[in-house]
């Protein structure tokens, strides 16, 4: 499974904060104002879960609630 990590940004343009999964050829986009050009904010780094049986947990609540945010983009093409 490839890692994508969780930025933090600052929109220099609208004053927004937001949080966004990227990939290494992505660019963050304001989700309030559209820019393109957020700033990168700095932020902690938590260890990886290894345990298969929480990541199993994690994503059965995800589906529960509507959303897909412990899969990755390749993952959630086979889900939609």
């Amino acid at each position: 499974m490839s890692e994508m990590p969780l930025y933090s940004y600052h929109c220099p343009a609208c004053n927004a904060e937001f949080e966004v999964l990227l990939g290494l050829s992505e660019t963050a986009v304001c989700p309030q104002c559209g820019a393109t050009e957020p700033e990168r904010l700095l932020g902690r780094t938590a260890a990886p879960s290894t345990s298969s049986g929480k990541l199993a947990k994690f994503r059965q609540q995800a589906a529960r609630e509507g959303h897909f945010s412990n899969y990755s983009k390749s993952e959630i093409k086979g889900k939609l």
